[in-house]
């Protein structure tokens, strides 16, 4: 089973090592989605979504929200901002019925990065 969870966050980058438009100063409203697979405990959830956003919340969104992206992630493209993710996240979901699966970074409404995790 996947259990799927959608956050939304605000931020600016420009890419360093890129020549064209996004080599300058722009922003993004980027959606992240965070999917864990897992199976139903013994209250019927594989986890609790209360307990997604807040790991979220704490892991990645009070420092990437309303932030220079680049601060944090040296070439922020979606790719690398997905892989950063994945990195402070999957600790956190490793738990006895469930595990993270997969990251989505959406920087506009058509293009986006998926990360399911191994290779960086």
């Amino acid at each position: 089973m996947l259990i799927v969870k959608n956050f939304k966050f605000d931020a600016a980058h420009n890419l360093v090592k890129y020549h064209g438009k996004c080599e300058k100063l722009h922003g993004h409203t980027y959606k992240l989605v965070v999917i864990l697979s897992g199976y139903p405990d013994k209250e019927g959830m594989v986890i609790d979504f209360s307990e997604i956003k807040r790991i979220v919340k704490d892991k990645v969104l009070k420092q990437l929200d309303h932030s220079y992206i680049n601060d944090t992630i040296v070439q922020p493209t979606a790719e690398n901002i997905s892989i950063w993710v994945w990195s402070k996240l999957e600790d956190d979901f490793k738990k006895k019925n469930c595990n993270l699966y997969e990251i989505q970074v959406w920087e506009t409404e058509n293009n986006g990065a998926v990360y399911k995790g191994g290779l960086r």
